[in-house]
């Protein structure tokens, strides 16, 4: 039996893949065996045909960001002519241009904005809710929160309570990149260390919020680093579950590409099979996350249906709106007839969920969004 093959058969038997175990998946070249083993454990988990996806919308209330990562394409520095920050009218018309269409999830995020207060973000939060109680707002990546510390000068779990108290309900694993401060340091330096970004994430955990992971490969990260990231999510999930904390800590893990188009960081695009390497050994590797989200914006729709027989369960968010990625030369754009098809032509069936994962609907046979049913809804 070879490395490979003992390694797939422990993750299989339910042993634990330790990181030298996961660095060895990455350097494999066999992804076709480690994309079945994924599989296999993803329909173990999710034994019926269903694959989910959320009606959401990303808002981007921001673009002025004081952090200057060298892979993003979106943000503009304080005082820049093009930075903005959007109106609240505009903000709750996105809000409710989401919620005609049955969406349930508002994706909001932005630059860390020096020149917004703390109240500015409670503020907002408040407004939205009042107008819109049954949304989800699933915002505020990790360093949009340490900067709300920064300018408020409250200590992190009192920023997170006052957020979550004014009506933020999960936080996005956006800022991610890689769990790893070599990287960290050379991409994205003023953004803080992964210890930070963590501890943000396990903040909301003992706060009973629940939180998403995300990865970026094609950084410039070596296998070891994205090994270690894995097994960083999976061991604050860990901690969550080992403490008890009123809360299901990461919901989901999403891994995608880096998209270098009009950045200042210049290396060549991963390619879909490292992506969906990728996926395959986020499956196999955080065996205490339960959903797997597949990243269309940047792999495009053929490789996301693809990735639902690599360790993907989900399709992700319809985001019909999307500012970041799609600046760095993301361009995919997936309405919600699309998603139903391409999930359909997966060999599987669509579902309607919300944040946390509930099914809302399920879409039989050739069952479809229609205007009757949005109206009823």
């Amino acid at each position: 039996m070879s490395t490979v093959d003992s390694i797939l058969d422990k993750a299989l038997r339910g042993e634990r893949l330790q990181v030298e175990d996961t660095v060895r998946l990455f350097e494999s070249e066999e992804i076709e065996k480690i994309g079945h083993a994924a599989d296999v454990m993803t329909k173990r988990l999710f034994p019926d045909p269903v694959t989910t996806f959320v009606i959401g919308r990303n808002v981007n209330y921001t673009n002025v960001c004081d952090v200057y990562c060298r892979f993003c394409a979106f943000y503009r520095r304080p005082g820049h002519e093009e930075g903005y920050v959007l109106s609240d009218e505009t903000i709750l018309q996105k809000i409710q241009e989401t919620e005609d269409v049955m969406g349930t999830e508002i994706l909001m995020q932005g630059g860390t904005n020096p020149n917004l207060p703390f109240s500015y973000y409670t503020d907002l939060l408040r407004k939205i809710k009042q107008r819109f109680p049954n949304i989800t707002m699933h915002s505020f990546s990790p360093a949009e929160i340490m900067k709300m510390v920064e300018v408020s000068g409250l200590p992190l779990e009192e920023v997170v309570r006052a957020l979550r108290d004014a009506g933020l309900d999960s936080l996005p694993g956006g800022g991610a990149e890689i769990l790893d401060d070599r990287i960290r340091s050379k991409v994205s330096r003023l953004k803080g260390s992964w210890r930070q970004w963590m501890d943000v994430m396990q903040t909301a955990h003992k706060l009973g919020m629940n939180t998403t992971a995300t990865m970026v490969i094609g950084l410039g990260e070596t296998m070891e680093e994205r090994a270690l990231h894995l097994h960083r999510v999976r061991d604050a999930q860990d901690e969550c579950i080992q403490n008890g904390w009123d809360s299901k800590g990461f919901l989901a893990f999403i891994p995608f590409t880096f998209q270098p188009d009009n950045t200042n960081l210049k290396r060549e695009r991963e390619t879909p099979e490292a992506y969906l390497k990728t996926v395959a050994i986020g499956r196999l590797a955080i065996d205490n996350v339960p959903n797997l989200q597949s990243s269309w914006v940047t792999m495009g729709p053929e490789i996301g249906k693809l990735s639902l027989s690599y360790g993907c369960n989900d399709f992700g968010s319809t985001m019909m709106e999307e500012n970041v990625v799609s600046a760095a030369g993301a361009v995919y754009k997936v309405n919600i007839e699309m998603i139903l098809q391409m999930i359909r032509e997966a060999g599987r069936i669509p579902a309607q969920r919300n944040t946390r994962y509930d099914i809302l609907r399920v879409f039989e046979d050739n069952t479809s969004i229609d205007r009757d049913f949005v109206m009823q809804n």
